[in-house]
């Protein structure tokens, strides 16, 4: 038993050492499959790279869908500017005036309501007087009056005799001295009744001892204009069209502060004139914007405004120019901003009905407006709209257009804002190109498309199966 065992034992080490010496003499023949194994498992893994796709085709219904156009590049001059928003605002002074009651009365009668038209010397209203301040004023002056056509007669009577000695000439000379002091008490009295709203007229009527027991309420004549303010004139609107100024302004009726009936006092307001034909624009800035917003006052630099809500093509042009007139020297402490503001002339149109003649303004109070102040000019740069750039990254990319297709070329961004992005003129655009002027992103969209595709959008295939590069 245990010679057998020892037998097994010594004939199975025989074995192992037979196989290894076979191994280590055959080693030239199987080595090099075990090394070439995981070079062929690395090909397998790795991807093939892919190239990267720089041209498009579209078709025209395809250029139509995007609403895609071209234009030429250009190098072209371009202000930087900042934005800023702001409102339309009525203009202290001009836009509004307030008609006060002449004199203690009761409201008998309204001439002009909300939204109608009425221009200088027009009828407000008709208050019935009680006061009586007023009628005392009549009173004297048709006393004085009286008394002066008395002490007229005695010297018409007594002059003569004065020049014959037969009376002293002091008594001529103190009727005369009581004559002037008459004229300059009657004097008053009439600029009194004119400032309490009686006209010329009625006070010849009170003189003659016919007292006014009415009086009509009327617009004011327009605000003088400064000669410094001369310079800007007011474009004129559309039921503005006169020869002469005094004839072509007019107020419209903005609020009625009286009723019928209603007991008014000396100087209360009744009625709110409006003359929206000159307002401000008011912008909000913070206050790190200052130095920009007070560079662009002292140069006068031309503003660009957006107005919200306004339709271009319902108005004619407007025909002026924005810049600052002045910068506010006060924060708003709930807003932390302060405020500027821009002369802005207005438009308007006017229409009648049923006699009466309404007036509809393109510019109103409380409109939202967005300002681009200029802050810097830069000159030899590519101006694109927003649109035509798409960005990847770092990268950012425009579209050059030539008949069908669309190549793709790198560009660098100097700035961009809401609406106009500015490339770098540095060669890689060449003036003259035709450059896509939107839907950059749809482009970029599709050309990657066509690119996982595996269409190539360079190539065509000709008619006899041949495939060439497109040209």
């Amino acid at each position: 038993m245990r010679f057998s065992k020892s037998l097994r034992l010594l004939s199975g080490a025989v074995l192992v050492a037979g196989l290894s010496a076979a191994a280590f003499f055959t080693r030239d023949q199987w080595r090099p499959l075990f090394a070439q194994a995981p070079k062929e498992l690395h090909v397998e893994d790795s991807a093939a790279p892919v190239e990267e796709p720089k041209v498009l085709k579209l078709s025209m219904q395809a250029r139509k869908n995007l609403g895609l156009s071209a234009k030429p590049a250009k190098p072209q001059t371009y202000w930087r500017t900042i934005q800023v928003p702001g409102e339309i605002v009525d203009r202290p002074g001009r836009s509004d005036r307030g008609v006060t009651s002449p004199a203690v009365g009761v409201v008998l009668e309204v001439h002009a309501f909300p939204g109608e038209i009425v221009r200088p010397g027009d009828q407000l209203l008709t208050l019935r007087l009680f006061s009586e301040y007023l009628q005392k004023t009549q009173k004297d002056l048709f006393s004085s009056n009286k008394e002066i056509e008395l002490v007229q007669e005695q010297l018409d009577r007594l002059r003569p005799l004065a020049e014959t000695g037969g009376i002293p000439k002091t008594k001529v000379i103190d009727l005369e001295n009581q004559l002037r002091r008459q004229q300059a008490v009657i004097q008053a009295h009439r600029q009194d009744l004119l400032t309490r709203g009686l006209s010329p007229h009625d006070i010849e009527k009170v003189a003659e001892g016919e007292f006014i027991s009415t009086v009509e309420v009327v617009a004011p004549p327009p605000v003088q204009i400064a000669e410094r303010e001369k310079s800007s004139p007011i474009q004129l609107t559309a039921f503005q069209q006169s020869d002469d100024q005094k004839e072509a302004f007019a107020y419209e009726v903005q609020q009625l502060h009286a009723e019928l009936g209603q007991q008014v006092q000396a100087g209360q307001l009744l009625s709110t004139l409006s003359d929206h034909s000159a307002l401000y624009i008011e912008g909000h800035a913070f206050k790190r914007e200052a130095p920009y917003l007070e560079r662009a006052a002292q140069n006068g630099w031309d503003i660009a405004v957006e107005f919200a809500e306004d339709v271009d093509e319902h108005w004619p042009a407007l025909e002026q120019s924005f810049e600052i007139r002045y910068l506010s020297n006060s924060i708003d402490s709930e807003s932390r901003t302060f405020d500027f503001f821009v002369p802005l002339s207005n438009q308007a149109r006017s229409y009648e009905k049923s006699g009466e003649t309404f007036i509809v303004w393109r510019f109103r109070p409380g409109q939202r407006v967005r300002l681009h102040v200029p802050v810097e000019q830069m000159t030899d740069v590519m101006v694109l709209p927003s649109g035509a750039v798409v960005r990847e990254g770092p990268e950012a990319y425009v579209f050059q257009q030539n008949g069908d297709l669309f190549n793709r070329l790198p560009v660098q961004v100097l700035h961009e804002d809401r609406l106009n992005i500015i490339i770098a003129n540095d060669g890689t655009i060449t003036p003259g190109l035709y450059l896509a002027q939107g839907s950059a992103a749809s482009l970029n969209r599709v050309l990657k498309a066509q690119a996982a595709s595996g269409m190539r959008a360079d190539v065509h295939v000709h008619a006899d199966g041949t495939v060439h590069a497109s040209h």
